[in-house]
């Protein structure tokens, strides 16, 4: 079996986590722009509370580029996201493209455009999440994938279980996983959307690089069991990043020596 994690980079807490691989990305898209167009993949982008830190560590490292750097930044910028709410009107708050734009789009002056998400209001939405996994693999799939982990193991929206072909779908979202994501809600898990369009395992699996991260201790438990599985189980979908080569864990000290 392959080597898991390929790296595991762990930190005191979690802004220094995600300062870290902030830095590892702002290097990442510095060696992206001297590249041949062709070779260019795009970002896989995940969103969440794990994911907020993040973003604005990146955000700072960036805004501190040259003016003739960013705005060649911002002309080539290309990101997918991994999943979208279904259901949501048009500028809600909650849906994920309102926070990709808040935490990412709007800080860095990123054309709309270059910021691409699942269709949350497709009345088709079956057939919006094919056009999405076309439109992914038609910009060449995913570079370097940004992943959060789930309480209940699911990496996106892939809700157990899972198996490692599974492509871009919808998907009925889990009771854990509509808990897990309340507070944006007033913490009615209720008000939770019941559906998503998500990535599926396959093409997350499909990107060169994968960046998992992990904070705080409500994610021990299930870190330490993906940890610990001698191979993959479609009951944990991160199980499935056991047979990627190149996984990077980026934890804090609560997710990996909880008290």
């Amino acid at each position: 079996m392959l080597r898991f994690p390929r790296q595991l980079q762990r930190y005191d807490s979690a802004a220094d986590c995600c300062d870290r691989l902030a830095q590892r990305l702002e290097t990442h898209l510095r060696q992206w722009l001297s590249m041949p167009l062709a070779l260019r993949r795009p970002l896989g982008l995940a969103t969440g509370r794990t994911m907020e830190p993040l973003y604005a560590a990146l955000v700072q490292r960036l805004m501190l580029w040259s003016a003739a750097d960013l705005d060649e930044l911002r002309q080539r910028w290309s990101s997918f996201n991994l999943d979208e709410y279904l259901g949501l009107p048009a500028g809600d708050p909650r849906r994920y493209s309102t926070y990709m734009s808040r935490h990412l789009g709007e800080p860095l002056q990123l054309p709309p455009e270059t910021l691409h998400l699942p269709s949350g209001g497709a009345a088709d939405a079956h057939g919006a999440a094919q056009a999405y996994a076309a439109e992914l693999n038609a910009c060449g799939g995913v570079g370097v994938q940004l992943l959060g982990l789930g309480n209940n193991g699911h990496v996106g929206f892939n809700e157990p279980p899972t198996t490692a072909d599974q492509s871009c779908h919808v998907v009925d979202l889990s009771d854990a996983t509509r808990r897990q994501n309340s507070a944006l809600f007033g913490g009615d898990s209720a008000a939770v959307p019941a559906q998503a369009i998500t990535l599926g395992l396959h093409e997350i699996l499909a990107a060169d690089e994968i960046h998992l991260v992990v904070t705080g201790a409500a994610k021990a438990d299930i870190l330490k069991r993906l940890l610990t599985l001698p191979a993959p189980q479609p009951g944990l979908p991160a199980s499935w990043l056991l047979n990627h080569p190149c996984v990077w864990l980026w934890a804090d000290a609560d997710a990996m020596d909880p008290p």
